[in-house]
């Protein structure tokens, strides 16, 4: 491929995309960074780092950081055997220093800076296999004593500050799964915080729930079940921390000293019981909460750690708290909706009709992204002349709005189907007109077939194709080829061209496979490639019950990284006598 994006820079990369994930990172930090690639190679730049290093993003991104910015203290390039930097990332360990010089670009002066590296995890930052976090500010250009200088340590525990929460919220966006969000947060908070952290969780019955209660000893966390669990619902007007926290009215400071009074309600007795078995000495408490509502609360717990929470560790956990809170949101708002469209599309998928000599299966895969939910349909019904219909369909889009069109093409597929006695283009021909004008469908493939016997008692198929990929036919002999004929445009083009039909005789005990694309894209494969898979596949499990043939076909041929939904449909014919 030619062009800007394949062009070399003059570190000899080609310079990837932008990770939006890592530009939204960078951009809510409060200091210059960037980030690198398993390479070295600069992937995103924040606007502060642009500024003092005097370099648009154009001139940064794609190009070798250390080539770029490291130089000595004479301004000359740095060797690389002498980068305290470049080993670190390499490999994947945290490194600081307090002055070095990176380059400017206006003038090519030397930059005094100290900068702190921290690995971010690559989940959801696709297309890398590490990234490294780059904080960096300016220092004066006096020369260090000897002794520990007081002014370069200070703005050290900023920067662990910022690449915690860059790092906190590089992992909670990567992911919509709550249940993963919440194992990264633990693995955010200890042991690097705290020797224990509890997550108590509000459910969308009101209900609370004590989530997890890890605590981190000698490199390991351990979970202890036994003080996890249903906990007692939130008191209106208790002033005790948690229960606070739990109505999202603020983060506390707090002791064990603070529960021993009597308890004025259940919760507080949960957490009094918590501090007796845990050994926590000091703990910090903050709300889990969104733009909508209080989700929950995170508490931090120290038990070996001598040195009690104080209000700059309790302002850091709310920061975390409040990164958590929207990401655990987004992740209950996502698989909301992906039940929804889950339940919409099985319950409009039919029940598959009882036709005697027939064996008919079929099988529904959702893709495995939850936003990927969508128009993937089949169908097959009794027609009013003893026929019956078989249809296989993909709705263009992976949405409640896909799984809505397909709803009505379905629909309006089985009236026409019944009413009109025509061959299967002019049923689809009808279909198409209406897509164009009375459904919210924009594109839309499918295959509509209609199966019957012939006076001698063998079985017939009549089929159109409107752009969906083809039927296959495996003979019982494991002879498998596909149905080409009878191909036609795609639904919702609007061009009323005339539609073909075809007609072939199903040998007895053959397997007829109608299925939707997500069985035979692969990223990085051909189409072809795809069909002659399933049809290899398909030949050799020729012999196996329908339904295990549907499932091992599925677990065979389905790609590892598909990311779409996937219909099965497949139909079996008599043996003869």
């Amino acid at each position: 491929m030619t062009g800007p994006e394949s062009t070399d820079v003059a570190s000899g990369r080609s310079p990837k995309a932008t990770d939006a994930t890592l530009t939204v990172v960078l951009a809510a930090l409060g200091t210059a960074a960037y980030a690198v690639d398993e390479q070295g190679c600069i992937i995103a730049v924040n606007a502060l780092a642009e500024r003092v290093l005097a370099r648009p993003a154009a001139e940064l991104v794609g190009h070798d950081a250390h080539d770029l910015l490291h130089r000595d203290a004479y301004g000359q390039p740095l060797p690389r055997t002498q980068c305290a930097m470049r080993p670190a990332f390499l490999a994947g360990h945290a490194a600081q220093a307090d002055r070095e010089w990176f380059a400017r670009g206006d003038d090519g002066d030397r930059l005094p800076v100290s900068w702190l590296t921290t690995p971010l995890d690559p989940r959801g930052l696709s297309g890398h296999e590490k990234v490294t976090l780059v904080l960096f500010h300016t220092v004066g250009e006096a020369e260090p004593s000897s002794a520990p200088s007081q002014r370069m340590t200070q703005p050290l525990p900023e920067l662990e500050r910022l690449a915690l929460l860059a790092e906190t919220t590089a992992q909670l966006t990567s992911t919509l799964d709550a249940d993963e969000a919440v194992r990264r947060l633990v693995a955010l908070v200890v042991p690097r915080l705290a020797d224990w952290v509890v997550v108590d969780l509000i459910s969308e019955r009101d209900e609370v729930w004590r989530t997890v209660v890890a605590h981190a000893e000698n490199g390991a966390v351990t979970h202890h079940e036994d003080l996890q669990g249903p906990m007692p619902p939130v008191p209106e007007h208790s002033s005790m921390p948690l229960s606070r926290a739990l109505r999202g009215v603020a983060s506390t400071l707090t002791s064990p000293q603070t529960y021993q009074q009597p308890p004025d309600s259940g919760i507080a007795a949960e957490q009094r019981r918590l501090f007796e078995a845990t050994g926590i000495h000091s703990a910090a408490i903050a709300p889990l909460r969104s733009t909508r509502k209080v989700l929950g609360a995170v508490t931090l717990g120290r038990s070996q750690t001598l040195q009690p929470f104080t209000p700059a560790d309790l302002a850091l956990l709310e920061d975390i708290a409040r990164r958590a809170g929207l990401a655990l949101d987004n992740a209950r708002l996502y698989q909301r909706q992906r039940t929804v469209a889950e339940t919409m599309q099985r319950h409009l998928l039919p029940q598959l009709p009882q036709v005697p000599g027939l064996q008919m299966t079929a099988r529904y895969l959702p893709a495995p992204d939850a936003s990927q939910v969508g128009g993937d349909w089949y169908d097959a019904f009794p027609l009013s002349d003893g026929a019956t219909a078989l249809a296989v369909g993909d709705v263009v889009g992976h949405d409640l709005d896909a799984a809505a069109g397909m709803a009505q093409l379905r629909n309006m597929l089985r009236a026409y189907a019944w009413s009109q006695q025509e061959p299967p283009s002019g049923i689809v021909n009808r279909l198409d007109q209406a897509v164009m004008h009375i459904t919210d469908v924009t594109m839309a493939t499918m295959i509509f077939a209609r199966t019957e016997t012939t006076d001698d008692g063998r079985w017939r198929l009549s089929w159109t194709n409107a752009g969906h990929p083809p039927p296959l036919l495996v003979t019982h002999d494991g002879l498998a080829s596909y149905l080409t004929d009878g191909h036609g445009i795609l639904l919702g083009t609007g061009t009323h061209q005339p539609r073909p039909d075809a007609t072939a005789l199903l040998p007895p005990g053959s397997t007829l496979l109608l299925y939707t694309d997500g069985l035979i894209e692969a990223h990085g494969h051909s189409l072809d490639e795809g069909l002659d898979r399933l049809r290899q596949h398909a030949a050799a499990l020729a012999h196996r019950p329908l339904t295990a043939f549907a499932d091992q076909l599925l677990r065979r041929v389905r790609p590892a990284d598909n990311d779409d939904d996937v219909v099965l449909f497949t139909l079996r014919t008599p043996m003869g006598a």
